[in-house]
């Protein structure tokens, strides 16, 4: 999701230093063309930026958020946290942001807006990632497929592709169409430096592929599942071009300043597991495979809905740390999985309408089942509309209120004991 102007590291990715820069009001940003004077997310075209005006790259390794760290399975103090969705509806800012800019795709892809909507749940809550506000569908005009978004229908694809002919609008993604998400994310990681990740995601090959084929969402998925039966060749070359699409998309977006990318594989779980293998896994093997080439150092992390039957599954891919849905328990999902891999999630979106201490309750559970190694602390599916405000806040006040030191250093003072 960005565009590379900076230096770039062996692996070919950039890393940025903070410069503790406002965004709306520091005139370096106007100077370097990310925001004209008086402009509303008026960007400079590639070619028009200054590389003598580029930050240079922070090789410690010491200075790495502590998300990025718990997706290494280094040692934390404590557990990161973020949400999905927390930037959105339930914030009252946001609420208001869209009463004026009521187009999700205006919202979505003009450069202000989206750093203004990624920065609120980072001033409000303080979380340990700030994810970018945009959609998996951003991308899709990139590469040749248009598409709209209706008040009713929500995604509307105007030309699904279900036959060989239909493959031939297609063509190799072009990243200039994506500058507004390049400009962001460079933005929030100068706003936001090293106190906090920042976090780009697509969408994977078959998720994305299912509103291509079905020509929208569908709660049943018979288009696209039918396709695997009686056209198969078609689907297969729409998963090839999706997969090397998206995986050039990821190293833009890791140019661009993201430390850390989120694969969502939402309808994954619609596929029964042996079809998930055949339809799916393969083409995130592939973007898994060209990331670990080109950005070694970025964790990757894999989030499918309803992934209970799949856990073992999304192991084999080579991502960094395995997104639990709400669905499964973590003491099983983390024994199921073992301690050589990181692991998200995992608190029920709904337990923040409940009261307060049994929210406290419920992180507590989630975080000592899963250890205190490689957990990133989240919920279980993205923020639900009407979530009270107070619930998010308290629920980034709990996981700061942990320290793993004080737990190992119980842990050591028992074996003492025992001994």
């Amino acid at each position: 999701m960005a565009m590379v102007f900076s230096p770039l590291t062996s692996s070919g990715c950039s890393s940025y230093c903070n410069l503790g820069l406002s965004w709306k009001s520091s005139s370096l940003f106007v100077e370097l063309g990310f925001l004209s004077n008086g402009s509303k997310g008026v960007s400079a075209k590639p070619a028009e930026l200054n590389a003598s005006k580029v930050f240079r790259a922070c090789a410690s390794s010491s200075s790495d958020p502590l998300l990025v760290k718990a997706a290494r399975r280094e040692r934390v103090s404590r557990p990161p946290a973020w949400m999905m969705r927390q930037a959105g509806r339930y914030m009252a800012v946001y609420r208001k942001l869209a009463e004026k800019h009521p187009s999700f795709r205006e919202r979505s892809e003009t450069t202000d807006l989206i750093v203004e909507i990624s920065l609120q749940p980072w001033e409000a809550f303080h979380p340990d990632g700030v994810i970018i506000f945009s959609d998996i569908l951003t991308p899709l005009p990139a590469f040749g497929v248009q598409f709209d978004i209706e008040d009713v229908r929500g995604p509307v694809i105007q030309s699904p592709i279900r036959s060989e002919e239909g493959l031939k609008s297609l063509h190799s993604i072009d990243l200039e169409k994506l500058q507004f998400v390049g400009d962001s994310l460079r933005i929030l990681r100068k706003e936001v430096g090293e106190q906090a990740a920042i976090l780009g995601f697509v969408g994977a090959p078959w998720t994305i592929a299912t509103y291509i084929v079905e020509g929208g969402t569908t709660c049943t998925y018979t288009k696209i599942k039918d396709m695997c039966h009686t056209a198969p060749h078609v689907l297969r070359a729409l998963l090839s071009h999706l997969s090397k699409a998206i995986a050039e998309y990821i190293v833009y977006q890791v140019e661009s300043g993201a430390h850390c990318i989120q694969i969502f594989d939402s309808w994954g779980g619609q596929l029964p597991p042996h079809m998930w293998d055949c339809w799916s896994k393969p083409y995130i093997d592939e973007i898994v495979g060209i990331i670990k080439r080109k950005c070694p150092q970025t964790p990757l992390v894999l989030y499918i809905n309803g992934n209970g039957g799949l856990l073992e599954r999304m192991k084999t891919t080579g991502v960094d740390v395995i997104g639990l849905d709400w669905t499964v328990d973590m003491a099983d999902g983390r024994k199921r999985l073992g301690t050589d891999i990181g692991i998200q999630g995992n608190v029920d979106p709904a337990t923040l309408f409940c009261p307060l201490p049994a929210l406290t309750d419920e992180i507590k559970r989630v975080v000592k089942s899963a250890g205190t190694s490689g957990h990133i602390l989240n919920l279980g599916h993205g923020v639900l509309v009407g979530t009270p405000e107070e619930a998010v806040a308290h629920f980034f006040d709990v996981a700061k209120s942990f320290d793993f030191d004080k737990v190992e250093d119980h842990v050591s003072e028992a074996d003492k004991v025992v001994a």
